[in-house]
Parts: structure tokens; sequence; C-alpha cells
């Protein structure tokens, strides 16, 4: 692997931001490991290969503070250290994910309820149940966490920095109250029943415009009322949002202590993960949304980075450098959306695993300029049947393209097309975009017999010219200008990526058939349906790369 001097880090483009490794832009195709696997360096070692026969270059994985401190101020990094010499033996990159405050402090901090009180779970009739984590309200835990999470960070930049096998920390997981809107502990109970800082509620009001609309839905007392002074119930009002809003300001607090604590060691990218709600979103699945936690707070887990307190955690943890969606059940291409607030780089770091997940990546990285996805357990599959080797094996042939792409601003977009219903009709719908003169059409890929899924992006190179990516779609084209009698298809030419130069090149020049006569510019399954009809004329898939250049032709004066 390459040696450089220069440390992993978030470089900003004319579009966003990029991850930067070696000095160079690099595109992440992750994938996080089951929460406990990356604490043993032999079960890893059954692994490793497995990952780079899926087309994975990173793997996001968890150093917990039990394993790394299980005796306090006995720091023990022997099993880590193995783990980032295989790591980096695979040519793979890591994302370690630290668990702090959770399930996984060590024994010396669950044992010690005085030194590190519980959180208190408010029940009918007043009663409070002990919580299975630390309150946040008491500075014995954050200093310890803080502490043990900065000894971690200045290891890795010991044994680490010059190889950059560590590219970001994720800080904590799943930040957040299971069980109750807030902490019902009396010295919650006191912060709560105090006035708001005033830094919140200046925050709040003088960038009123710019907070998300997810979280003005919350403030409605709070623009009503205009209230600047008082306890959070008299400044927000009485619900389970203030409630939430209160947890979101005081762990924003908490994870840019020890965020702070580690940059200081080793400034390497840092970000937190979210388990969302469910605020406006439809869903992106048939399943109950009980299944995900919900839509309240407390439900999932309150207080953490939910697009109805991002701006919150945007403003109070600026140690983090962004805040990243876990996307399971909530509409993928609105939680890409919502988490690109304030041009925040997006990365999801969990995510389903299977090809209904893996088709809607390419909107991420297309659409939305993501620098990794990261489908949750995929060391529990196989690369054969993960369908995530398949569609990592496309975008790593193209990387450096979609690199160039995410750096220009409107650009590039990415689709899926799913499954057809049962009935055959179907809810995918097409995508149109307008460039360079011209309204494009991405839809799904004709076929005699059924049409298959899809996905993939277009890329606008310029002009009238385009790359496109994937397999299951068409593409169609339209000039805009009112005189145009007629658009066509210039040249339509199969692509691969050389070896050596890493450069386009033609391998075929695709018309007749492949375009339905000039019409749609195909990229087909690679076994398409051919519905028992005698004549094979929609190609199988096989490079999935190809360049169009559309012309159109003006109305001409009479002669």
């Amino acid at each position: 692997m390459l040696v450089s001097t220069e440390i992993p880090h978030l470089r900003k483009t004319d579009a966003g931001q990029q991850l930067v490794v070696h000095g160079r832009p690099f595109l992440s195709l992750a994938g996080e490991l089951q929460n406990s696997s990356l604490t043993s360096a032999e079960y890893m070692d059954t692994v490793w290969q497995k990952l780079v026969d899926t087309n994975v270059n990173t793997v996001l994985g968890c150093v917990t503070w039990e394993n790394i401190e299980p005796v306090e101020d006995q720091f023990s990094f022997s099993e880590l250290d193995k783990i980032i010499l295989g790591a980096r033996k695979h040519g793979l990159h890591l994302v370690l994910l630290w668990f702090g405050i959770s399930t996984y402090v060590p024994p010396w901090v669950k044992t010690d309820t005085k030194r590190f009180p519980r959180a208190k779970l408010r029940k009918a009739g007043g009663v409070l149940k002990t919580g299975d984590v630390l309150s946040i309200f008491h500075e014995e835990g954050c200093k310890a966490d803080a502490k043990a999470f900065s000894t971690l960070l200045r290891h890795i930049k010991e044994c680490d920095e010059a190889h950059s096998t560590v590219v970001m920390v994720q800080v904590e997981n799943e930040t957040g109250l299971l069980g109750d809107s807030r902490d019902g502990s009396a010295a919650a109970e006191k912060q709560f029943n105090e006035s708001v800082p005033e830094d919140l509620v200046q925050f709040l009001a003088q960038d009123w415009e710019a907070l998300h609309v997810d979280l003005k839905a919350n403030l409605k007392h709070f623009k009503a009322q205009k209230i600047s002074r008082g306890t959070w119930e008299q400044v927000f009002g009485k619900s389970s949002h203030t409630d939430e809003l209160f947890m979101a300001y005081n762990y924003a607090h908490y994870l840019n202590k020890v965020a702070a604590a580690g940059k200081k060691e080793f400034p390497i990218p840092l970000y937190t993960n979210v388990w969302q709600n469910y605020v406006g979103d439809d869903g992106d699945n048939n399943f109950p949304v009980v299944v995900g936690g919900g839509g309240e707070p407390g439900d999932y887990p309150s207080g953490g980075g939910t697009s109805n307190v991002l701006d919150v955690w945007q403003r109070f943890a600026p140690s983090l450098d962004f805040i990243a969606p876990d996307v399971y059940l909530n509409d993928y291409a609105s939680s890409c959306r919502k988490y690109r607030h304030r041009n925040q780089p997006l990365f999801i770091p969990e995510q389903r695993r299977d090809e209904y997940g893996a088709r809607r990546i390419w909107t991420a990285y297309g659409s939305y300029q993501a620098i990794g996805v990261s489908p949750f357990g995929i060391d529990t599959l196989e690369p054969s049947t993960n369908p995530f080797t398949r569609h990592y094996g496309l975008l790593k042939s193209v990387s450096q393209i979609v690199l160039d792409a995410q750096t220009r601003p409107n650009s590039s977009v990415g689709f899926y097309f799913d499954e057809l219903n049962e009935d055959n009709s179907d809810s995918s719908k097409p995508v149109v975009k307008q460039w360079g003169g011209y309204e494009i059409t991405v839809e799904r890929c004709f076929v005699f017999g059924k049409a298959g899924p899809g996905a993939g992006m277009v890329i606008h190179l310029g002009g009238p010219r385009f790359l496109l990516i994937g397999w299951g779609f068409q593409v169609r084209a339209r000039a805009l200008s009112p005189t145009s009698t007629f658009t066509g298809f210039l040249r339509f030419e199969e692509k691969i990526v050389g070896k050596e130069s890493g450069e386009l090149q033609t391998l075929r020049v695709l018309n007749g058939d492949e375009t339905r006569s000039g019409i749609f510019a195909m990229m087909p399954n690679e076994d398409p349906d051919y519905g028992g009809f005698p004549i094979c004329v929609t190609i199988p898939a096989r490079t999935m790369i190809a360049q169009l250049e559309v012309y159109s032709i003006e109305e001409a004066d009479d002669v």
C-alpha cells in the first residue's frame, strides 16, 4: 500500500466535499461488519479475502471501549494492531466505529453507578426505570469516554499515520436515548427546568431561514411566542419534541467533547451515525414502522442527529465533520437529500445489504455525491451471493470517472428500477434531466418479455455527450430548442476502462437494434427476457459502460 505524509481528510469541491486518501480523491465502496466482528483478528483472518472478492475497498468495524480499556488507565491495542495489519495486507482501508457510551462500556464503568450514573426512563405513575446507558448529564462519563477515545486516536496516529489504513472514525454509534423522549434523572431534570442556553436560542432565531424544514416544523411554539428566555417548556412548549431538542443539544455537546479530544491527537475525518425517525417519510418498504423504531422520540433514539434536530448537531458538534444517516426503512433518496443539508458530505454507514438496497446506492453516488455507502453485515455473505459484488465491481472500474463528475455541480444523476409489481405494473418512475440543450429521459429498458430491474448513472460530459453506466435502462433525448424538428443519436459507443491507462476505450460502435433504430440508447440486463420472440434484438449487457452523443436538426426556411 502507498505511503503518504498526507493524512486522510475532506476536501471541498464546487459540488460538495470528497474524501482524500494518499493525496487523491477516494470513492469508498464500503461494508460494515456485524457489531462485534472486528474485536477478533483471528475471525477477521477468515473474512479479509472474502471482502476483497466482493470488491469492497473500505471496511467498517467496531473498536469497543470495554476491549481497549478493560481496567481503568490500562489500555491494550494488541488485537486492534493485528486487525490493522490484516486490512493493510489485503489493500483494504478501515473506518473504525468507536463504541463508547453504550452497552460496550467497560465493567469498571458499568458497575460504578455513583461515579457514572445511568439515565432514568420515566414510566407511568411517575416510576423511574434505570436505563442500560450512561446519563450524559454527569461529567465523569464524558471525561472517561473522551480520555479513552483520545488514547485510541493517538495510537492510530502512531501505528498508521504513514499508511492511512484507517481513513475515518465514527464517534459513538446511533447516539440517543431509547425508551423515553428524555432522561428523567435528577441531574437532567435540573437542567431541563433551568433557562434554555442563550447560544441555542440565538442560533435558532438568527439562522431560521437556513434551518431544516423538519426542525422548523417542531418549533411552532418558539416561532409564535417569540420567547427567548425561560425553561425548555416555556420557550419551546410542552411536547416530546421539546424533550428531543433538549437531548440533542446535550448529546451534541457530549460528542463534541469526545471528538475534539480525539481530533487533538489525530485530525482525521470524524462523524457520527443516526438511527433515523420517520418525519415526513413515506418509507422505502412495506415493513411496519415499529420495526425500525417508530416516529416518536424514544421509539427511535431521542436526541440523535435526526433531520428534525440536524442543525443543532451541525452547530454544536463542530468537531464532527458530518452527521451520517443509517438507511434501512426510510426512503433512500429522501435520506440522501436530507443529509446533504448545509452542503455536508454524504456517507451512509449502514444500509440494506440485499439487491433492493444495492440498486439504491447509485442514487447516493450519482445524484448526491456520496463519499461512500456501506451495507451492514457484509462479513456474513459470500461474494458469489452478495449483490454488492456486481454493483461495486462496476463502480470500482469507473471510480475515477465518478469522482470527477462529483466535483462538477449537477453533472450526474443516479437511479434504480425495482422489480415490476406482481400485476406487472411499474412503481419506478423515469428520471428526466436537462443538460446541454437537451432533455434526457432515463427509463426501464425495453424487452419483449418481462422487463427486469436496473440501476446506474448518467454523467453529462459536456454539450451533447453523455456517459451511461449500469444496466436495465435506456436513454432517449429531446432537443430543447423550439426550432428543432428532429433529435437523434450521432454516435453510441460501448466503452471499457483501460487496465493500464484508466482511460475509456471504445470496444464497439452500437446502432440499429441496440438503439431501436435511433430511438433509445439501450443498456440492457445481462439476461434480457425475449418473451418468446424469435429475434434476439436486445443484446445482453457486457461492459455496462457506453458513451452517447446526440444531435438535433433545426427547422430550415423553405427554399
